[in-house]
């Protein structure tokens, strides 16, 4: 260690030596690629891999191989994403709607991004879908491209005034086939107002299977195929609406340990509601988001919840994306603003696991 300030200081705010301007360096035998590097053995012992671009590219078109640099292969993936449904096997409808809640109390989790994305990809994947905004935040609302300025026919207005929820819902300008129900900060207020009304639990419920594209084939060929309740970060009343109104719950895992620490008191939530209030309400599907492969953290906390919820966790995991970060403030989700990135490659094949995963029950 030299002196401090001195050129060789660690804290020194020089510039860096040739030796690091191409960190991390890959070359064999360089200290930084040891056999002890933590990097290498994560690759080595992780099993829950994220699916990439050349899974969902199988079978596709490809550009000649003598092209394939990294930058020739994001071009070529971005154009076989955009080209829509031709290069993808079509997806089968099921056979009545599938009423899905998205919920966990943590915030930070991925929830909304995963319900918008989600609901982007299996509308490009053939699917009909509606997307319930259930938090007064109004971020899904922001992401699908709807407004939901105050006064703006909104879930407040179905919950709390009995509005039919076909008169609330618009469909999103980003993607054909997909509808949203909008969440204004008028349903902040919204659990307070429902505290003295009958059945309150319930409300949510009854303007879903109320609507005349939610059901089996007697809804028509127009009928909605999945509906996706997007929920608050609480356990409040308009979550507790949610889990009432749906029949499966999609559960985003961040992974990291923190994420794990409040989902045992989501679980007796469920559980509480199975037993009182909604028999059919099954934990269908659980997501692991924000996923690093470089880190042990997440690949332990990915085996634990494996280990937990067994087939119910999705084979792919929603890698950390900066685009799917930059997305909302585009009013879109990834699957249109950057269609050929990794997030949203990733949550084009989460959707298509989960309906898949859906005609198999």
């Amino acid at each position: 260690m030299t002196e401090h300030g001195g050129p060789g200081d660690g804290f020194s705010t020089g510039g860096p030596t040739a030796g690091e301007r191409e960190y991390p360096q890959t070359e064999p035998g360089h200290p930084q690629q040891e056999e002890t590097d933590p990097v290498a053995d994560v690759s080595r012992e992780t099993t829950f891999r994220v699916r990439t671009a050349e899974d969902l590219a199988d079978g596709a078109p490809t550009f000649d191989d003598d092209h394939h640099t990294p930058l020739a292969r994001a071009a070529e993936h971005s154009v076989l994403a955009r080209q829509g449904t031709r290069f993808r096997p079509a997806l089968s409808r099921p056979e009545r709607t599938r009423v899905f809640v998205v919920a966990n109390q943590k915030g930070g989790v991925g929830k909304t991004t995963s319900t918008v994305n989600i609901a982007a990809a299996l509308a490009q994947l053939g699917q009909r879908v509606l997307v319930v905004d259930l938090d007064p935040q109004g971020n899904a609302s922001t992401a699908l491209g709807v407004e939901h300025r105050r006064g703006v026919p909104s879930t407040y207005d179905a919950l709390v005034d009995g509005v039919p929820l076909e008169e609330v819902a618009s469909p999103s300008p980003e993607v054909d086939g997909l509808w949203v129900v909008p969440a204004t900060i008028d349903l902040a207020g919204a659990e307070i107002e429902l505290v003295s009304v009958v059945a309150r639990e319930s409300r949510l419920r009854k303007a879903v299977h109320g609507h005349p594209l939610v059901g089996g084939t007697d809804a028509g060929e127009e009928r909605f195929d999945y509906v996706l309740i997007d929920c608050p970060p609480s356990l409040g009343l308009l979550t507790l609406n949610a889990l009432v109104a749906g029949d499966e719950m999609l559960i985003p895992i961040q992974a990291e340990y923190y994420a794990l620490e409040g989902l045992g008191q989501l679980l007796e939530t469920v559980e509480m509601v199975k037993a009182h209030l909604n028999q059919q309400l099954d934990v269908s599907t659980i997501l692991v988001t924000m996923y690093d492969a470089r880190t042990r953290l997440a690949a332990g906390v990915a085996e634990e919840v494996r280990e937990h919820f067994g087939e119910r966790v999705l084979k792919t995991s929603i890698p950390r994306s900066v685009r799917v970060s930059e997305a909302p403030s585009y009013g879109q989700t990834v699957m249109t603003y950057d269609p050929g990135s990794p997030g949203a490659l990733s949550y084009l094949e989460a959707a298509r696991e989960i309906a898949i995963q859906g005609a198999a029950s």
